[in-house]
């Protein structure tokens, strides 16, 4: 292909619209016809694109860059509810991140040998604002690993330098697993499971295609669900006679209580029969993070955990966040960074009354609960009429402290103009629209490795940025200079 022929905007980001027809044509039959060969695309899934969401070398270098910094996050995230715990910071702070988890959870969690353990895979979502990148969320257990791998495979087959390289998401998947191995055991030879809950069936696919792709680069893989492990004191086996070395978990914490075999699988992980990632550490997998970063109280703390650099630019990137506890406000104070028409706010009821224009926040489940991923329940203020917006704010406080809810200030991510292919018509459309970037770093010790970048754009009435029919998802390449 002769990407010469393809103007595109390195500017703002949007994908050229240059390219030959027929071969665009072309190129999304193939694409459409290797993803389902693959497996993964049923042909209503997703928008497909004939060419990558381009990225300029600025915005590339920046997201690089935000691995490190989400790293150092996450390791003082951890750090910070030690020292909560044992009474160096505030106690609030493990207190708010225990909030409507099992006791015996807790429990394990904070076991000896697992205070240093952190997840082997970052992934934010990064919405691209008029002002910059804004990150809305942070996941330790993240689909669309397999998804973006077997696209960057498609798309560099077709030409295209895409981000992390053809292999990048299979290569920096095995480096994590094998770093967790050798922490673990002498022993040169990892061997591997990727656990998939019925919960997330719908992962299983593309689960599947990464398991092949680790197999033919040399490491041991199977997909399983939780009922095909067999337990034995010497550790956790599938059909092999070999032990597993280590097991990479795809459910959420708050369905443990629905994992047949849990207990079995955390007990092997607690005696160190097999390495587990991501660790059972449910404070790491809380959106009340973002609340904790930017509560007065506690910038002593993330000013010199973080350092200055990192504190500032994950300041300005997270959007303020507050957890919606509804416990009544003493008259001297207000809610720490919260004001409405410049008057601080003392009573979350306040909220419930306010016109449209002021109320640009999303109200959404902090992380333990079946809500908190998907977009599902998530509130998006200005979108909704007066009194579904008093409602959800209602519901959302009569939650804590089981389920607890947050406040986040809703920042408009910025036009991008886009394209995909439309079978019925055989004909390439031009989609305006919103874009989610979902960067996936993996850890190996303190290297951390960005592996590839997934774009779903979504149409720009859409106010949730999400996996949906009518999103376009591409990996990410860099426009050409």
């Amino acid at each position: 292909m002769d990407r010469s022929t393809i103007p595109g905007d390195p500017l703002t980001g949007n994908p050229p619209h240059g390219l030959l027809t027929d071969t665009a044509r072309d190129n999304s039959r193939r694409i459409r016809d290797h993803l389902k060969n693959e497996g993964l695309f049923d042909g209503a899934t997703w928008r497909i694109s004939p060419i990558p969401f381009l990225l300029t070398p600025t915005d590339l270098a920046t997201i690089q860059a935000l691995g490190h910094h989400l790293y150092t996050f996450t390791r003082s995230l951890n750090h910070l509810y030690y020292e909560s715990i044992r009474g160096l910071q505030p106690s609030w702070v493990a207190e708010y991140l225990d909030q409507g988890k099992p006791a015996d959870l807790i429990a394990y969690a904070r076991m000896n040998r697992l205070h240093n353990a952190l997840p082997g895979v970052i992934r934010p979502d990064l919405i691209l604002t008029e002002n910059g990148m804004m990150i809305s969320e942070l996941d330790s257990v993240p689909g669309g690993i397999g998804i973006t791998g077997c696209l960057a495979h498609i798309y560099a087959e077709l030409g295209w330098s895409v981000v992390g390289g053809r292999e990048g998401m299979v290569k920096g998947f095995a480096r994590m697993i094998r770093g967790l191995h050798a922490e673990r055991s002498q022993s040169s030879t990892a061997s591997l499971a990727i656990v998939v809950s019925d919960e997330a069936k719908d992962y299983r696919p593309e689960m599947a295609w990464l398991a092949a792709r680790l197999r033919e680069a040399g490491l041991p893989t199977e997909t399983a669900t939780p009922q095909d492990v067999i337990f034995t004191e010497e550790g956790l086996f599938l059909s092999s006679p070999t032990p597993l070395s280590a097991l990479y978990r795809f459910f959420e914490l708050f369905d443990l209580k629905n994992i047949p075999k849990a207990e079995l699988l955390l007990y092997a992980a607690k005696k160190g029969r097999v390495s587990l990632t991501a660790p059972i550490k449910p404070w790491l997998e809380e959106k009340m993070a973002f609340a904790l970063l930017h509560h007065p109280v506690l910038e002593p703390f993330w000013s010199h955990a973080l350092g200055s650099e990192t504190f500032d630019l994950l300041r300005q990137w997270m959007p303020r966040t507050w957890i919606l506890d509804p416990r009544p406000v003493p008259p001297s104070a207000v809610i720490p960074g919260l004001s409405v028409g410049g008057r601080g706010v003392s009573d979350w009821k306040d909220l419930a009354g306010l016109g449209q224009k002021d109320r640009r926040f999303v109200i959404k489940p902090s992380g333990f609960s079946e809500l908190a991923w998907g977009s599902r329940g998530v509130s998006v203020g200005h979108d909704l009429p007066q009194l579904e917006w008093a409602g959800a704010l209602e519901t959302a406080l009569a939650s804590y402290p089981r389920n607890p809810y947050l406040l986040q200030e809703f920042r408009k991510g910025r036009r991008v103009s886009c394209q995909y292919y439309d079978p019925a018509t055989d004909e390439i459309v031009p989609m305006p629209g919103r874009v989610r970037l979902s960067p996936y770093y993996f850890m190996a010790g303190d290297t951390v490795e960005l592996a590839g970048i997934l774009a779903t754009v979504c149409p720009l009435d859409k106010k949730l940025i999400h996996g949906m029919t009518e999103a376009i998802m591409a990996p990410c390449a860099v426009a050409s200079e």
